[in-house]
């Protein structure tokens, strides 16, 4: 007769407490350790770019005493530099003025296209918003010549107008076909009773579809601010005097001398460029994400 051993209340607790650290260390290689490698890798950027910014000249050509990656002595002498020896506040209005006027030009189109293609359902409606999509994938460097010459033939050349008018060029596409997706999950029988009632197409659109569109109206509007603010090739292709330059173009031609860098205002202009878009996203984050997960369910 085989004998039982009787098992220890140390063994039996100890199998749980082993299987509770497995699963914390598994836990810990597979989601965390990932985790924090991306968030080092995406923040390094803006960290060097602050150090730069606030590290003066002494310690930023003279890294054998000083380390890169450090701040020995921070001074504000480059954003100083750059807000009153330099024309940086200008160029920051003009790009917010831009950024301003293409997002709500490209919005308005974008809701307009997008509505009529999902909900009055014409023949050939999905194909027009897949011709619509893929405008969005031909490349600028291809367009900016043909448009270049319509730009200089309206009389816009070396105006922030240029840019305003062009930039939907590349907004309206991905706006249009992201807010399809948006209006494809509000219930129809809305817009149904709606109509039942005597209402008009566009009076639906304003007061119903668009009051629960906003989580993707605001996704839409982040997309074009962010992608407005960072433009290079067409700013720099449409926009010659230096004082109707916008902050990516003006912080590139305006700040480099020949083969000389100006480092710190370089870095300090592209950290004072960036914080605009982190407040825009920060403040609608919850909007954004609320976008990507769906709308009005029935």
């Amino acid at each position: 007769m085989t004998e039982l051993v009787a098992q220890s209340p140390d063994d039996a607790g100890a199998a749980p407490e082993t299987m509770q650290w497995e699963s914390r260390t598994r836990r810990m290689m597979l989601i965390y350790l990932p985790l924090c490698c991306f968030v080092l890798i995406l923040l390094f950027p803006f960290y060097w770019m602050a150090v730069t910014a606030f590290k003066p000249n002494a310690e930023l050509y003279n890294y054998k005493a000083h380390s890169p990656f450090w701040i020995s002595s921070p001074t504000l002498g480059h954003i100083r530099h750059l807000l009153f020896e330099t024309a940086y506040p200008h160029w920051l209005v003009t790009t917010m003025a831009v950024a301003i006027g293409a997002t709500f030009l490209s919005l308005v189109a974008s809701t307009l296209a997008a509505y009529a293609i999902e909900r009055l359902r014409f023949r050939g409606s999905p194909y027009v918003g897949l011709a619509i999509y893929l405008a969005y994938l031909v490349p600028p460097s291809i367009l900016f010549i043909p448009l270049a010459t319509v730009v200089v033939r309206f009389g816009l050349f070396d105006s922030p107008m240029a840019l305003i008018l062009v930039y939907p060029t590349f907004l309206v596409p991905f706006c249009t076909w992201l807010l399809i997706g948006y209006f494809k999950s509000i219930p129809y029988e809305l817009e149904e009773c709606a109509l039942v009632d005597g209402a008009t197409r566009l009076q639906i659109l304003w007061r119903i579809t668009l009051p629960l569109a906003v989580p993707g109206l605001i996704s839409a509007g982040i997309f074009s601010f962010t992608l407005s603010w960072n433009e290079f090739i067409y700013a720099l292709a449409f926009i010659q005097s230096s004082a109707n330059k916008t902050v990516p173009v003006a912080i590139l031609t305006e700040l480099v001398t020949g083969d000389v860098y100006q480092w710190g205002a370089l870095m300090a202009g592209s950290l004072l460029g960036s914080l605009p878009v982190a407040i825009f996203y920060s403040l609608f984050v919850d909007y954004y994400v609320s976008s990507l997960t769906g709308a009005v369910k029935e």
